[in-house]
Formats: C-alpha cells, structure tokens, sequence
C-alpha cells in the first residue's frame, strides 16, 4: 500500500478554481483506493489531498493518464504552492480491506 497527503495552496481567490480542476482527473485510476480533496478549515486558499493506492507504482502510472494530466494542466496555472507532504503506508481503515 502506498499513501500520499498533501496540503496545496491555490493563487489567492482562486481555490475553488482549483477544487474543480481537481475533481476533473480522478476518477478510473486503476490501482486507487481512495482519492479525497477536502478544504483547510483555516487557510481559505488551501486543499488537501488524501490518497490510498495498492502501490507507489500505480500513483506513478496515474500521472500519465490522459484525465489526470488534463487536471494537472488546467491546475498549474493556479497552484501558487504545496507547504506539506508526506507518503504513508495504510494499513487499516474503511476501503482497506486486505492491507498490509
């Protein structure tokens, strides 16, 4: 199992720009898990992103399918920054079942 959580930060006024940018690639991931962008309750410009994937391999395959290299493009340009990340290792919860 592989798992990434990142916090990016949008151009100022424009994470919900970003939000939908987002939300456009992530869906027929194969080898995802589970993909969620949530809102920082206390940085109105900032996301965060939880990812679980069966591998590092298979979130390095991602970022070559056409849906999710789209999104990265039309995100880009409203990206003003990521101030934290760090890779996991899941091993229990919702969706998980088998992890090891």
């Amino acid at each position: 199992m592989y798992g990434l959580i990142g916090r990016m930060i949008a151009a100022p006024g424009k994470r919900d720009e970003l939000l939908a940018a987002m939300s456009g690639g992530t869906s027929g991931m194969p080898g995802c898990l589970s993909y969620v962008i949530a809102l920082d309750r206390e940085n109105p410009d900032a996301l965060w992103v939880t990812e679980v994937w069966d591998s590092a391999e298979s979130h390095k395959a991602s970022l070559s399918l056409p849906a999710v290299r789209e999104a990265i493009a039309k995100a880009r340009p409203i990206i003003a920054g990521f101030d934290n990340r760090v890779e996991t290792i899941p091993v229990s919860g919702l969706g998980l079942q088998g992890a090891k």
